[in-house]
């Protein structure tokens, strides 16, 4: 009997280290060669690590959540047979730095999000475990507590068909629970559901890992580093939607449908013209403001994992079809976790929209180190007076918060007024394009 030592691997791109976000395994599984053991996540995304040998977990080497330095093992296999040859050795010490350690604080990147990581979930015994012959099915339902093993997507889609993953068995490495797994349970019939009110004294916890850590690291640093001011204006857009479903029904077949967000780009890249301590990134430990001569306005958007802010970059070169396009683009990688960390860092301003979701008002938190956010709040047909009469009208809040230190109430006020004229009068928008 020998033994395995899988190490971090080097991701690339000067990447020292990882934050292990997912275990697949524990110590006594069987593992079949290509077996996904962990899931670690670098500042630009998820990388899997799966099991180049045949064997059992002898030994797993940290904890999720931990921070792992590149070539410091995490996982020892018991492999059958004299594999000496192919093995390392085994009395390596591993470097990692756990959360509740004392680790230096990290002075945050610039608007860095990065790409959704794995599922964040507690590694769960599987009941029965996989072979040499390949993985058995497990029995179904769990034990009271035990969390299933599933991806993100498995997940939603169980909870969009009202089904209890618990009851689901999972044919894969460690009862995991695939796509294939929901459609044989779906086919067979489903239990029965208990109706009835009853108390719920199940608590589940949830290790705060990976992007969900991150986002929560970036916006306590922005609370509790930015004095923020909100202001919220009414905008009339009637005339701007008049035109955008103008310009829709008529674009050429290979331009992106036009929505609200290009319209808003190319108003702020206007008013930031006139006001371009806007567009600026504040240091506030060295005391230094960057004032940016290009507008790279990062779009934040909502995954699956959590919240990303993708970066038009340039939008001042960019018109209204080529800003769609782009910000199309964007939304899809975001979504799909394949945004690069070039497109995932480097904004100077952004825009929040919450959609049809987006409230009479917000209180957006700025993207720390940027002085200035933009919040577009929900439209709404609303009564207006004329003067003479109530007519309807398109309405829609803008809500937007600026750095205090930097930002003046009076300079936020004229910088919403102006793209405020803009969109009411979106003819504006193109004269001097």
């Amino acid at each position: 009997m020998a033994q395995h030592v899988i190490k971090m691997p080097d991701v690339g791109e000067g990447v020292a280290e990882a934050e292990l976000v997912e275990w697949n395994v524990k110590v006594g599984d069987l593992v079949r060669e290509d077996t996904v053991i962990a899931a670690v996540m670098t500042d630009k995304a998820t990388v899997e690590i799966p099991s180049p040998v045949e064997g059992q977990i002898a030994w797993l080497g940290a904890e999720i959540g931990d921070t792992v330095a590149v070539g410091s093992p995490i996982v020892k296999i018991d492999v059958a047979g004299d594999a000496a040859a192919s093995t390392e050795p085994a009395d390596d010490t591993p470097e990692v730095k756990s959360k509740a350690a004392a680790e230096p604080e990290a002075k945050p990147a610039t608007a860095e999000p990065v790409a959704p990581p794995a599922a964040e979930k507690k590694p769960a015994p599987a009941s029965v475990k996989s072979t040499a012959a390949g993985a058995t099915s497990t029995g179904a339902p769990r034990p009271e507590g035990e969390r299933p093993l599933a991806s993100p997507a498995v997940r939603l889609r169980a909870k969009e068909a009202g089904i209890d993953l618990r009851q689901v068995p999972g044919t894969g490495p460690a009862g995991r629970i695939s796509h294939e797994d929901l459609d044989v349970f779906i086919a067979r019939g489903r239990e029965p559901v208990v109706t009835g009110l009853r108390p719920d004294t199940s608590v589940e916890e949830i290790k705060v890992v990976g992007l969900r850590r991150r986002i929560a690291e970036k916006m306590a640093l922005a609370k509790s580093r930015i004095p923020d001011i909100t202001y919220v204006e009414e905008v009339d857009v009637t005339a701007l939607e008049d035109l955008r479903a103008s310009l829709n029904a008529t674009k050429r077949p290979d331009r992106a449908k036009l929505t609200l967000l290009p319209f808003l780009m190319r108003a702020m890249v206007k008013a930031i013209a006139e006001q371009p301590q806007l567009n600026a990134l504040y240091d506030d430990e060295a005391g230094v403001i960057h004032r940016h001569g290009g507008v790279h306005i990062g779009i934040a958007a909502q995954t699956p994992s959590g919240l990303v802010v993708p970066v038009v970059r340039h939008a001042e070169a960019r018109d209204l079809w080529d800003s769609a396009a782009e910000v199309n683009r964007l939304a899809d990688a975001a979504k799909a976790g394949t945004a690069t960390r070039e497109e995932l860092s480097g904004s100077t301003i952004t825009i929040t929209s919450l959609g049809a979701m987006g409230g009479v008002a917000t209180t957006p938190v700025i993207n720390h180190p940027e002085v200035a956010i933009i919040g577009v709040n929900k439209m709404m047909v609303r009564p207006v007076w004329d003067g003479s009469q109530f007519i309807p009208r398109k309405m829609m809040n803008l809500s937007s918060s600026f750095d205090h230190r930097v930002i003046d109430g009076w300079d936020a006020a004229v910088f919403v007024q102006r793209i405020k004229a803009l969109l009411e009068t979106p003819t504006l928008i193109f004269v001097g394009d």
